[in-house]
């Protein structure tokens, strides 16, 4: 056979091929992803009428085949978005709001936290701020040194000033000697002028002491601390005499100082000599 005749045969014949391959090809997509090999017997039952009708008419397998194959590609269509108009705006419920256990428990110390440094801020610039003027731990005008001695002959020896917490007494020239031996010079400046300064508070445990006229002393009514009437001590449980302030004198005028508190002579100082002029208004030696 010549090669002419050959071509001329195997044309026809690649061409019927090409088309059997397309017709097969066709016949997949059209049912879709189907997988594997029906058999010969099967084949003939789907082409073949059914049960199923449709106006009245059998139909066959390949047509219930074509018409699934057709609901999967519209189930797989994407759906199409309608356009919805926009929902009001609705504010939030405040019950619902609320915070979590976590973020209650957190602002609670920090609030703790703010609170305590504001305490002790205050409590620091309350110390370091200047005393006021005129009250218990400022410089204190008492007045003038004849005013303030006529006051004490009227209180029989004693002159009591609330806003100082203080007593102020005479103190004797003639013992003026022995005091500069035991006293400070803010204690003498006021001494040298006839005058002392002493705190109200008992050195034992901080009773106000106050004096008794009989025995011309300063008698403790707690625990029975005795002191002579310029606060040196004779008797009882006090560790020392009577505290007393910084006193300054400038011509005719006494000033205090109740900021600055010195603590009282040692036992056994007795610079007056000044005994017991009557009856105590307490026992000595008593309490704790």
């Amino acid at each position: 056979m010549s090669p002419g005749t050959i071509i001329l045969i195997a044309v026809p014949v690649l061409v019927l091929l090409a088309g059997v391959l397309l017709f097969a090809s066709a016949r997949r997509r059209d049912t879709g992803a189907a997988e594997g090999q029906l058999s010969s017997e099967t084949v003939r039952r789907d082409r073949g009428p059914v049960e199923l009708s449709e106006g009245g008419r059998p139909v066959s397998g390949r047509e219930v085949e074509r018409a699934a194959a057709l609901a999967r590609r519209e189930s797989s269509a994407p759906a199409v978005q309608v356009a919805e108009p926009p929902v009001a705006w609705v504010p939030p419920d405040e019950e619902t709001v609320g915070v979590t256990r976590r973020q209650f428990f957190n602002r609670s110390i920090v609030v703790s936290f703010a609170l305590g440094l504001s305490g002790f801020g205050a409590g620091v610039l309350a110390f370091l701020w200047p005393s006021g003027v005129g009250g218990f731990g400022s410089k204190i005008n008492v007045g003038k040194i004849s005013e303030i001695k006529q006051a004490i002959a009227d209180g029989d020896g004693f002159a009591y000033y609330p806003e100082g917490r203080m007593w102020i007494t005479e103190y004797p020239p003639e013992a003026l000697e022995k005091a500069g031996a035991v006293y400070s010079p803010p204690e003498l400046t006021g001494m040298e002028a006839g005058l002392i300064a002493l705190y109200q508070k008992c050195p034992h445990l901080g009773c106000r002491v106050p004096e008794c006229a009989t025995s011309q002393w300063f008698e403790c009514g707690c625990h029975g601390s005795q002191f002579n009437r310029v606060g040196e001590k004779k008797g009882g449980p006090a560790p020392r005499g009577m505290d007393r302030f910084s006193m300054e004198v400038s011509g005719d005028n006494f000033t205090v100082d109740t900021g600055t508190i010195i603590e009282g002579p040692p036992i056994g100082t007795n610079t007056t000599g000044q005994e017991a002029e009557g009856p105590h208004c307490t026992s000595a030696g008593g309490g704790h």
